[in-house]
């Protein structure tokens, strides 16, 4: 006698052919097809996503609605809970389909996945993108990641010069601007400049945990190497560039008037060395770890009298403080180069003891300093970060509330999108011919500079 089987899910499955856990094939093949809308429901929903991280980039809600992010990929990372390399591509995948109408349009509809378009957005531009997109569709996330891979490298060698023409061709030119801000150019040859991109990179990778790759869709990337910049400038100098001069020769210095210091003060002098001006905040942020020397001066500007130079925070704190903290102690940061901060400026008559010391990176002690938000330690000893608008910057934010039925929500709002999965909507065309790399490659390449196709084009040589 034949018996009915009831699985674990609830399903009953009667006799007859069977997988090798029991359940009939009919089921399994039933289970998933499931699974497969699910995903192109997923990538739809993804696509949802992206447009509202663009738009939220593109207005620059990260700094506006919550002060003290340094990017939308920093915020991202944050309030998500992704990986901060992960929350970079997101946003740049975001910015990318901005410009690429037709790869949006298939990723709207569920036909291609994520990983697909995260590829396709190194290399697609308004020309070259429904060429890509045939191939996308027709190939697997692995073709995908294949052929771009391919394309940047033969497009990186068709870009070299000769060599003669690069090293007559180098540069360096420095000047101060009108505004007094420091301009430099160069042009450098290429075993120069990939020895100074690697430095500067290391310095990105240092202040902003640039590991993953530069994104383009968060703070500039000039801020960003600027900064970096300045970093790799005093690493030089601290790591002994000129060994055989004296330590102070190459410090920068700058001569602050005491009221210049002192809270809510914007009067006095702070002047650096070369004669150029820089803001009372800016002097106060230097102000909180640094060297002191403290001079009298005459009626008649003239040098009366100099203190010995001292540290602003003893060598013995400032180790206990890097112990403690680990790094920049801004939510979600934790940046290990940092600065000590005064909670209450020494200026102020703040203690320059561990309760009224954190660290912060450079980009948070800026911001700080220009009263993007504000800190103060709690009678517990905890830290409360405050946004300008008085709101708490919480250390780990409050996960949104999720449905017991996800997958019927998600359903049901690409439904009111009229977004419609079909199951065979996202299966790859592939026959399981291999793919010509090389053919494929040179076809895009003699499409960089051809206008965009406004309608059917012919078939790519892809697969």
């Amino acid at each position: 006698m034949k018996h009915a089987k009831t699985t674990k899910k609830g399903s009953r499955q009667t006799s007859g052919t069977k997988g090798g856990s029991g359940c009939s094939v009919s089921y399994l093949e039933e289970l998933g097809e499931q699974i497969a809308v699910l995903s192109a429901q997923r990538d739809a929903t993804a696509y949802v996503e992206l447009t509202r991280i663009r738009e939220f980039d593109e207005n620059e809600g990260w700094f506006a609605a919550y002060s003290g992010f340094l990017s939308c990929a920093h915020w991202l990372a944050w309030r998500t809970g992704l990986d901060l390399g992960a929350a970079r591509q997101k946003v740049r995948v975001a910015n990318a389909l901005g410009q690429l109408p037709l790869i949006s349009k298939e990723m709207r509809q569920g036909r291609i996945s994520y990983s697909k378009v995260r590829a396709l957005t190194r290399i697609a531009t308004p020309e070259n993108e429904e060429e890509l997109l045939h191939f996308a569709l027709d190939g697997t996330a692995s073709h995908v990641e294949r052929l771009v891979r391919a394309y940047r490298s033969v497009e990186r060698k068709t870009k070299l010069e000769e060599t003669e023409v690069r090293h007559a061709s180098r540069y360096c030119h420095t000047f101060i601007d009108d505004d007094g801000m420091m301009v430099i150019k160069a042009r450098l040859e290429p075993e120069a400049g990939a020895a100074f991109r690697l430095a500067l990179e290391a310095a990105m990778e240092v202040l902003f945990e640039c590991s993953q790759g530069e994104a383009a869709a968060e703070d500039p990337i000039e801020h960003r190497r600027a900064d970096a910049f300045a970093l790799v400038a005093e690493a030089a100098l601290n790591g002994g560039l000129d060994s055989g001069t004296r330590g102070d020769r190459y410090q920068v210095v700058v001569h602050v008037d005491e009221t210049a210091l002192e809270a809510g003060e914007q009067e006095g002098a702070s002047v650096l060395a070369d004669g150029q001006y820089v803001s009372a905040e800016t002097a106060r942020r230097i102000a909180c770890d640094a060297g002191k020397v403290t001079m009298t001066h005459a009626p008649d500007g003239s040098v009366v009298d100099v203190g010995r130079k001292t540290r602003t925070i003893p060598p013995a704190i400032r180790r206990a403080l890097d112990h403690r903290d680990e790094g920049c102690r801004f939510p979600g940061c934790g940046l290990k180069f940092c600065d000590a901060h005064h909670i209450d400026h020494w200026a102020d008559g703040g203690e320059t003891k561990l309760d009224n010391l954190i660290l912060l990176c450079r980009r948070h002690h800026r911001a700080l300093h220009e009263g993007q938000f504000k800190v103060k330690r709690l009678g517990s000893g905890d830290l409360q970060f405050i946004s300008p608008k008085g709101r708490r910057i919480h250390e780990v934010p409050t996960a949104p509330a999720v449905s017991n039925d996800p997958a019927s929500v998600l359903i049901e709002r690409l439904l009111e999108d009229g977004i419609q999965i079909e199951p065979m909507d996202n299966l790859p065309t592939w026959d399981g011919t291999p793919i010509d790399l090389n053919t494929t490659v040179q076809y895009l390449l003699s499409t960089r500079n051809r206008p965009s196709a406004t309608g059917g084009s012919a078939e790519t040589p892809v697969l």
